[in-house]
């Protein structure tokens, strides 16, 4: 028995030399068997970051240029820099991953209904407001629209959730105007470029923020549906006084230091301004009562809040709350339009950031035939938005000027083309972008599905696409908001004027001008409004690049948009230059910062 185990253990001795002998002879010819060659890590993009947006957008730089020569560089390069930097991409990405947390009693059992951010919050929020994205144009000379529209685009390529506070207060800035009393006291605040976060009376604090609070349950979109009642309480320094009781279902950014907000008062719908402290220094009762679990837009906080004899003081006339929303609506679309535009240029971006690198069947992603097709699509949709979202920022500066930043621009010609563009352009962005960031993660494959506790931030563009779109009026309300302004203007003599310098330079252009004018001037049955908004804004996107993009691009626009419907992205005919289209989006062209 002895001698058989021993005769089997030799067996089994022989046999693992063997194997050894063989194992140690394929580890020399084969590094696939070394545990460490398989876990190094090969042919993956490097992150896309400590890089200037500003000198890598080549569309954005020759569309502020077009409209307005002698904006600010040194500020616009600074943003460029600061907003593609590491360090701040890492506070966006701490942001949205500890998103805020409502504390609605302090641990005595009294209410505070305050809500708690990360820092990361704060910093992005800083750099907004230090960059004066949110009330200071108002107080800028002609330009500063037009400036604040460009670095509205290149913030939001950092991140957007911050954007919803700043938004606000630009767009609620000018209705103060309405209550010289309330514009006295609170307008310094809303232009100084200064953030300050702490929950504190506003006489004290170097800088403020505004919010609004339309929507009820009730109500969406049809706020004279509103049921949440204004009692006239008096008159004060800040002029008629009233107490609020009812709620809010969306009341965004409950931090900031006020609201706009609609109730209904003895003389209808009218406008309040509603401040979280009182002037007597008194926390206003405004109980919130939970934050929204959203999809996309984690850094930013939306509540459901109550008001129960909250005090808020009119604003403008009694009874004209629907025509003073609307005239904020316009602007909030506005950035509506400039932030999706900023969020196609951040996915396009990664897109090409990581094809230029990844490598597969012995080339990089990018140069392969398809995958330049998709690129170039994109990149031509993504100039396009932008193209269309400058245009409407320099309409609005022009307007609120009285004159024009471009010399031979007509006001009177930029208050149609801004009534215009305010729903065409906030319709059709919105809506392309959401397909445009599905797209540009398909290019990054699985990596960009991938959230990985923030570092995603593909996955993280592709949550916040839909918000625009739907945020101050979802498809439908802008394209009834089209027929709106169909019946209010000379639209048809905007439009051909608008597209006279384009007119002849390529054939599917001057097809296209042709349906539009036909179209706008028999007025479309309702059902349609959407195919004419969406016409209305491929020909004016067509136009306006005329002016300021390479033919290259233009030409190619034409023919892929305006002769062939695309509707899916990588559709560009062969003839096309896809190479040279995808060579001027490169971010590879404006460097990384130093």
């Amino acid at each position: 028995m002895a001698w058989a185990m021993a005769v089997v253990c030799a067996s089994i001795q022989g046999v693992r030399t063997r194997l050894s002998g063989t194992a140690e002879k394929l580890s020399a010819s084969d590094p696939r068997t070394d545990v460490a060659a398989t876990h190094a890590v090969t042919n993956q993009a490097t992150p896309y970051e400590d890089v200037d947006l500003w000198r890598a957008n080549a569309a954005l730089r020759d569309a502020l240029a077009w409209h307005h020569p002698g904006y600010d560089r040194g500020r616009i390069q600074a943003l460029g820099r600061s907003a593609g930097s590491a360090a701040l991409q890492q506070q966006a990405r701490l942001a949205n991953l500890h998103r805020p947390v409502l504390r609605t009693h302090d641990r005595f059992g009294r209410r505070v209904d305050q809500v708690e951010f990360h820092p990361g919050y704060h910093a992005l929020m800083e750099h907004a407001c230090h960059a004066r994205l949110h009330g200071a144009p108002w107080r800028e000379g002609p330009g500063g629209h037009l400036e604040r529209a460009a670095a509205f685009m290149l913030a939001t390529e950092l991140e957007p959730s911050v954007l919803c506070p700043v938004s606000m207060s630009y767009a609620v800035a000018p209705s103060l105007r309405a209550n010289p009393a309330l514009e006295a006291a609170f307008g310094p605040g809303l232009a100084a470029a200064a953030y300050d976060p702490r929950f504190a009376p506003p006489a004290g604090k170097t800088g403020l923020t505004m919010g609004m609070g339309m929507t009820e349950k009730q109500g969406g979109s049809d706020v004279r549906a509103n049921t949440t009642r204004a009692e006239p309480e008096g008159e004060d320094a800040w002029g008629r006084r009233f107490r609020l009781t009812g709620h809010k279902w969306f009341f965004s950014a409950p931090m900031c230091d006020a609201f706009l907000v609609l109730a209904q008062a003895p003389g209808g719908l009218s406008c309040f301004f509603l401040p979280r402290w009182q002037p007597d220094g008194a926390v206003n009762p405004v109980a919130i009562q939970r934050l929204k679990d959203k999809l996309g837009n984690h850094a930013n906080a939306s509540a459901e809040v109550e008001f129960d004899g909250t005090t808020a003081w009119l604003v403008g006339e009694e009874g004209r709350g629907v025509p003073q929303i609307l005239a904020m609506g316009a602007l909030t679309r506005l950035d509506c339009a400039l932030g999706t535009a900023g969020l196609m240029r951040a996915a396009l971006a990664l897109a090409l950031h990581h094809t230029a690198q990844r490598q597969a069947f012995g080339r990089p992603v990018g140069e392969h035939p398809l995958m330049r097709n998709v690129l170039a699509d994109m990149a031509l949709e993504t100039e396009a938005a932008t193209a269309l979202a400058l245009r409407l920022a320099a309409a609005v500066d022009a307007t609120e000027h009285g004159c024009a930043t471009r010399a031979g621009a007509d006001v009177a010609h930029e208050t149609v083309m801004r009534r215009l563009l305010t729903p065409v352009a906030k319709f059709w962005i919105c809506k392309r972008g959401s397909l445009l960031a599905q797209e540009a993660m398909e290019c990054l494959g699985g990596n960009g599905y991938v959230e990985e506790q923030g570092e995603g931030v593909m996955a993280r563009i592709y949550r916040e696409m839909p918000l625009n779109s739907i945020w101050e009026g979802a498809g439908n309300i802008m394209a009834l908001d089209l027929l709106r302004a169909l019946r209010g203007h000379d639209v048809a003599a905007a439009v051909a004027h608008e597209c006279a310098a384009a007119r002849g330079s390529h054939p599917a252009f001057d097809r296209a001008l042709a349906c539009v004018l036909h179209a706008v001037e028999r007025g479309p049955e309702e059902a349609q409004a959407r195919r004419l908004a969406r016409d209305v804004a491929l020909l004016l996107q067509a136009a306006v690049m005329r002016s300021h993009a390479p033919a290259a691009v233009f030409d190619s626009f034409c023919a892929s948009r305006l002769d062939d419907a695309a509707d899916v992205f990588g559709l560009l005919d062969a003839g096309l230059p896809m190479q040279a289209i995808v060579e001027r989006a490169s971010p590879a062209q404006g460097g990384t910062a130093s």
